[in-house]
C-alpha cells in the first residue's frame, strides 16, 4: 500500500477519498485554488499545496503544477476523483513519466473510451449493444441533418467528448436542427475543447441504467451491480439509486455480462461505470438496453453501490493501483438492501434550476434516521461560499434501508431534516420528488422531471405565524440578555404598562412592520399584517438567524424572511420592470438583441454562459430596449444585462 497519496481534486470528493486514505494510514495532500485555501478538504489533509487562482484553467485543469506538488510533497501516487482530469489519459501519461502511479485505469483505457463516437464502434465489434445513430467523423451541417433524418425524430445531439448533460440537446423538428447543433457545439467547446458531436436515436422512455464494473492489473474483472440514474434535469441525475426498480434476474445478468465484456475489451483496471440507455416502455428486458458510454473514473453516485454491497470502493482503487488483486471474487459480492442519493445543489429550481451562490450561513444534516442509515457526503462546511467557479454541489444525502420503501422513506426524513440558509437550494425539490407518485412506485424515465417539473418545483408560500416567529427571533427578546443592571433583563419592563417594539419582516416584495408586546408570563404577543399571535420563547419552529435574515424552516422548505434595521434601511430603487439582472456570474456569450430594438415578451436576448452552461436570457415583457450587455462581458451576480426604454403590458 502507498505511503502517501495526493488528491488532485476538491470539495466532497476530495474528502471523500482522505477518509479511506486516513483509515488505511495512507498519507495525504491535498491541492487547492487561491478560493479553496480554507476549504474542508485543505484542512482535512496531512498536508496542502496551493496551485493557482480560482479560475479551473489556473489550478485544478493545471496538471503540471498538481505532479509538481506530488514530488515535491513526496507522494507516491495520485487519485484524481471526478472530473478536472479524471479521465485525462495525456495527464495519465505525465503522472506515470514523473516516476509516480495514477490511481485509475490505462491512459489507453481512457483513450479508448473517452470520445462516445470511437467507443461505441469499439463497442459494437465486442458484441455489446449500441444505441441506433450516427457516430462518423463528418461534422458538416448537412451530413448531421442528413443523418438525423435517416435515424428519425426525435433524436438527441451529443458532445462526443465529457458528459453531465453538457453539449446535449434534444431535437424534435427538423426545422429546429441547426439551431440546437450550433448551441451544442458551443457548449461542448466550452466545456470540453471539442465542438464535435454525434446524433442518435432518442428513446422515447428512456431509463439510465449503468453498471459498476472493476479490474486489476492480473486480468480480473468483475462487476458490483447496477444502479439506476433515470431522475434527471437537463441530463444531469439529481437522486440515483441501487439496485434498479423492476430489475429482472434475466435483465440484470445480460446487462451486467455485457458491462464486464466491456471493461475485458479494454483491459480495464480500477472502478469504471458502463452506462446503458433503456427503453422501459414495455418494462425492463433484455433486448432493450444499449451502450452509451464508459466513465473511465469513480462516479458521484458511487456511494449508493457500496452501501448495497458493503464494498469500500476508493480502498479497492487504492489496492489495485497499489498492484493488488481484486479483493473479492464476483461470487463474493452480493446485494443487500437499497440505497439511495439525493444531490443537494445551491440552485434555484423555481429558475429552471439556475445555479445559486452565496454563503452558507447556516449547515446541519440530521445524524441518524429511524427504520435506516444516513451517509453525508459533503466538502463543506457552515461558513463557507458557494463560488461561481467550480460546481454548486453541496452535499450528497445517502440513505440504506431493507427495502425501496424503507430506503426511500429514510430519504424523505433526511432531506426534511437538512436546513441550510444563505443560498437557495434544490432541498424542496428532491423533497418533493422523493415524494412523487410515479417515482415512488419505480416508474421513473429520464424525462419525468422535465414533465412534472411544475409540480416538482412549486414552493408553498410562509403563513402568517411564520412571519411573526421571523419578526420575534429577530428582535432578540427571545435570548438572554447580559447586564449589569437587574432591571435591564427584565424583558420588556416598562414601569407605566408593557413595553412594545417594532421589527421590519420582508418576504419577495412585500415588507410589514411586526410590533411585539411582552407578557407577564415570559411569552410574547405579535402583531402583524392585522392578525396578533401569542407566542413563547420556546415556539416550536426551526430557525436560522444570519446576516440581515431569519431563516424559519418547514420541512425541506426554508423560507427566508428579511429583517432590515428600520434605522438603516433604505429604498430599494434598483429593482423594477424596467431592467433584467443577471441571475449569476457569468459570460455574455451571444447577443441576439440591440438598442433600439423593439422585443417580445419571451423572445431570447442573450445567452449567459455559467458553470459551463448556457442559459437563455428571454425579455419578460414587451419592450424597446435602451441598451444591452456587450457579447464577450463578464458580468457579477445581480448585474444589469438588459434596461428597457419603455415597458409594455404583455
Amino acid at each position: 500500500m502507498f505511503a502517501k497519496i495526493l488528491i488532485a481534486n476538491r470539495g466532497e470528493i476530495a474528502c471523500r477519498v482522505m477518509r479511506t486514505a486516513q483509515r488505511l494510514g495512507v498519507s495525504t495532500v491535498a491541492v487547492h485554488s487561491d478560493a479553496d485555501a480554507q476549504a474542508l478538504h485543505v484542512r482535512m489533509a496531512d498536508q496542502a499545496v496551493a496551485i493557482g487562482p480560482a479560475p479551473v484553467g489556473e489550478s485544478y485543469l493545471r496538471g503540471d503544477r498538481i505532479i509538481e506538488a506530488a514530488v515535491a510533497t513526496g507522494a507516491e501516487a495520485i487519485h484524481p476523483g471526478y472530473g478536472f482530469l479524471s479521465e485525462n489519459p495525456d495527464f495519465v501519461e505525465q503522472v506515470e513519466a514523473a516516476g509516480l502511479v495514477f490511481i485509475g485505469p490505462s491512459s489507453a483505457s481512457i483513450r479508448a473510451m473517452g470520445l462516445k463516437d470511437a467507443a461505441k464502434r469499439l463497442m459494437e465489434k465486442a458484441g455489446v449493444p449500441v444505441v441506433p445513430g450516427y457516430h462518423g467523423e463528418a461534422q458538416e451541417i448537412v451530413v448531421l441533418a442528413t443523418k438525423a433524418r435517416e435515424i428519425g425524430y426525435p433524436v438527441l445531439i451529443k458532445a462526443r467528448a465529457g458528459g453531465g448533460g453538457k453539449g446535449m440537446r434534444r431535437v424534435e423538428d427538423p426545422d429546429d436542427f441547426a439551431e440546437a447543433l450550433a448551441g451544442a457545439r458551443r457548449e461542448a467547446k466550452a466545456a470540453f475543447g471539442d465542438e464535435r458531436v454525434l446524433v442518435e436515436k432518442y428513446i422515447e422512455k428512456p431509463r439510465h441504467i449503468e453498471v459498476q464494473v472493476f479490474g486489476d492489473n492480473h486480468g480480473n474483472a468483475v462487476h458490483l451491480f447496477e444502479r439506476d440514474c433515470s431522475a434527471q434535469r437537463r441530463h444531469q441525475k439529481v437522486i440515483e439509486e441501487a439496485p434498479a426498480p423492476g430489475m429482472t434476474d434475466e435483465m440484470r445478468a445480460a446487462m451486467c455480462e455485457a458491462a464486464v465484456k466491456a471493461a475485458r475489451a479494454i483491459d480495464y483496471s480500477g472502478a469504471g461505470t458502463i452506462e446503458f440507455i433503456v427503453d422501459a416502455s414495455e418494462g425492463l428486458r433484455p433486448d432493450r438496453f444499449w451502450f452509451m458510454e464508459m466513465n473511465t473514473r469513480l462516479q458521484v453516485e458511487h456511494p449508493v453501490t457500496e452501501m448495497v454491497t458493503g464494498v469500500d470502493l476508493v480502498e479497492w482503487q487504492l489496492r489495485v493501483a497499489a498492484g493488488e488483486r481484486l479483493p473479492k471474487r464476483q461470487g463474493e459480492i452480493a446485494l443487500e438492501g437499497h440505497a439511495f442519493e439525493a444531490r443537494i445543489y445551491a440552485e434555484d429550481p423555481t429558475r429552471d434550476f439556475l445555479p445559486a451562490t452565496g454563503k452558507l450561513h447556516h449547515l446541519r444534516f440530521p445524524e441518524a434516521i429511524a427504520d435506516g442509515t444516513i451517509r453525508v457526503e459533503t466538502g463543506v462546511r457552515a461558513g463557507d461560499r458557494i463560488s461561481p467557479f467550480y460546481d454548486p454541489m453541496i452535499a450528497k444525502l445517502v440513505t440504506h434501508g431493507s427495502d425501496r420503501a424503507a430506503a426511500l422513506a429514510a430519504l424523505r426524513a433526511a432531506i426534511a431534516e437538512t436546513e441550510i440558509a444563505g443560498s437557495t437550494t434544490n432541498l424542496p425539490f428532491l423533497h418533493a420528488l422523493a415524494g412523487d407518485e410515479a417515482f415512488s412506485s419505480g416508474d421513473v424515465d429520464t424525462g419525468m422531471i422535465a414533465r412534472r417539473q411544475e409540480a416538482l418545483t412549486a414552493l408553498p408560500a410562509p403563513g402568517p405565524r411564520q412571519a411573526a416567529v421571523a419578526a420575534l427571533e429577530a428582535s432578540g427578546l427571545t435570548r438572554p440578555r447580559p447586564a449589569d443592571d437587574p432591571w435591564d433583563t427584565l424583558v420588556g419592563y416598562a414601569h407605566f404598562g408593557s413595553n412594545g417594539f417594532r421589527r421590519m419582516v420582508g418576504f419577495g416584495n412585500r415588507t410589514m412592520e411586526a410590533r411585539i408586546v411582552p407578557l407577564a408570563d415570559g411569552r410574547f404577543t405579535v402583531e402583524l399584517g392585522g392578525e396578533n399571535f401569542t407566542l413563547s420563547p420556546d415556539h416550536g419552529e426551526r430557525f436560522a438567524l444570519w446576516p440581515g435574515h431569519v431563516t424559519i424552516f418547514d420541512g425541506p422548505v426554508g423560507h427566508s424572511f428579511a429583517t432590515p434595521d428600520p434605522l438603516e434601511a433604505a429604498e430599494d430603487v434598483a429593482a423594477g420592470g424596467d431592467t433584467l439582472r443577471a441571475p449569476m456570474p457569468g459570460l455574455v456569450k451571444l447577443v441576439r438583441a440591440a438598442s433600439g430594438e423593439a422585443v417580445k415578451k419571451g423572445q431570447p436576448l442573450l445567452i449567459l454562459e455559467a458553470m459551463k452552461m448556457e442559459h437563455t436570457i428571454a425579455a419578460p415583457h414587451d419592450g424597446i430596449l435602451a441598451e444591452i450587455a456587450a457579447e464577450g462581458a463578464q458580468v457579477t451576480d445581480g448585474a444589469v444585462l438588459v434596461r428597457f426604454e419603455e415597458s409594455v403590458a404583455g
